[in-house]
């Protein structure tokens, strides 16, 4: 553990503490968690206690993950997930870097408003005081837009610090002030609106079709097992990548529902046909944001786009008070949920120079080559695009 204070915020001491997570999740410490993820300056529900803590346990038997905070006046007011990595892609290059697995779809700390100057300034200089082997800091997940961003790039300029963004990824992104049922005209074309009417008509032809919304805990052993079960019938399962398909996975989607049911984070939606389940739908709702964690649907019956027929009764968070966008942490280009949701939101990896002058001089010759290998990438990309356009 390491700990500096220094006056700021009306004069208080903030305390920074870097340590394993293995000495942290006592009771006290969580509840203080949950509180900072209620007061944050952004939502990230993969940073929530009631999810990181089961990924650790899942992914990080051995404790190599060490746990970033800050603190003022015993109140909890930043949180991330670090870990040294020897590899930088293929290349042998460490670097330190904020932690996610592959069911992680966002890397944002949880950070009370008001101090994302602060978390900055004490994480960055604690990377100065202590890089080990590192030769950077990386930072993965990060909105290229709002105030945790916002912050790093005021701390990192005022400090004449090398900062650069490496790769910007879309996705499909649920926020409008319009009607569930008036976005839905907007975002979709008419000649696709009446082909899923369609298809909603001739799939109630086999049978009694009903949809399910469920905010709370009710039947959820049941229901995550069927959830389960309906993943892996489908391509997932086939080439291993369903959450049933390995302990970890399954173990953590079980843990995190339960958790987030407990704190009143859950929604559960569902379309049954006779009772059986065509297609499920879990939501995190951390207000004023809300994550689309997972999906899965009875390829069986994929004629009638069971998952599409969900996602339209999804808009309905539009009308929520509580919860002003969705992200749909979906891949970007997903031709399901991009034909139907409008908005996107760009996400980032972010490379920042750390150490002193001779690590952020390799630091800068790396990140210029990684530069210039993306502008070279993205202009002979385009340069296909265009002669795919010129063929007749």
């Amino acid at each position: 553990m390491a700990t500096r204070a220094y006056s700021n915020h009306d004069s208080e001491h903030v305390v920074f503490r870097l340590e394993s997570w293995k000495t942290l999740f006592s009771g006290a410490f969580v509840a203080q968690w949950n509180a900072l993820a209620n007061h944050c300056a952004e939502p990230n529900a993969f940073c929530e206690s009631w999810f990181l803590a089961p990924a650790l346990r899942q992914f990080d038997a051995q404790g190599h993950v060490q746990i970033f905070t800050i603190w003022q006046g015993g109140e909890l007011c930043g949180l991330m997930p670090v870990a040294a990595n020897p590899h930088y892609g293929r290349w042998l290059m460490p670097h330190i870097q904020n932690w996610l697995h592959h069911n992680a779809f966002l890397g944002t700390p949880l950070v009370r408003a008001g101090y994302e100057a602060a978390f900055w300034q004490e994480f960055l200089a604690l990377m100065d005081r202590q890089p080990g082997r590192a030769l950077f800091l990386h930072l993965n997940g990060l909105p290229t837009e709002g105030p945790i961003l916002a912050a790093l790039n005021e701390v990192a300029q005022g400090q004449g610090r090398r900062f650069d963004c490496v790769e910007r990824k879309s996705r499909a992104f649920l926020q409008s002030d319009l009607s569930p049922q008036a976005y839905y005209d907007e975002a979709v074309r008419a000649k696709k609106r009446k082909e899923l009417r369609r298809q909603k008509s001739r799939l109630s032809e086999e049978g009694v079709l009903t949809f399910v919304r469920s905010d709370g805990d009710e039947g959820l052993e049941t229901w995550t097992e069927e959830f389960l079960a309906l993943e892996k019938r489908g391509w997932k399962g086939q080439n291993g990548s369903a959450l049933g398909c390995a302990d970890a996975t399954r173990n953590l989607f079980v843990e995190a529902l339960k958790g987030a049911a407990f704190a009143g984070k859950l929604q559960r939606l569902e379309l049954r046909l006779d009772g059986k389940p065509l297609a499920m739908l879990v939501n995190f709702l951390c207000a004023p944001g809300s994550f689309s964690f997972k999906t899965a649907f009875d390829e069986d019956y994929a004629r009638f786009s069971p998952g599409v027929l969900l996602q339209i009764e999804n808009l309905a968070l539009l009308e929520r008070r509580d919860i002003g966008w969705c992200d749909s942490c979906a891949a970007e280009g997903h031709p399901m949920i991009d034909s139907l949701w409008a908005g996107r939101r760009t996400v980032g990896r972010y490379s920042v120079a750390i150490g002193g002058a001779g690590r952020r001089a390799i630091f800068g010759r790396l990140l210029n080559a990684e530069l210039a290998r993306n502008h070279a990438r993205a202009a002979q990309q385009g340069q296909s695009r265009d002669d795919m356009k010129d063929q007749p």
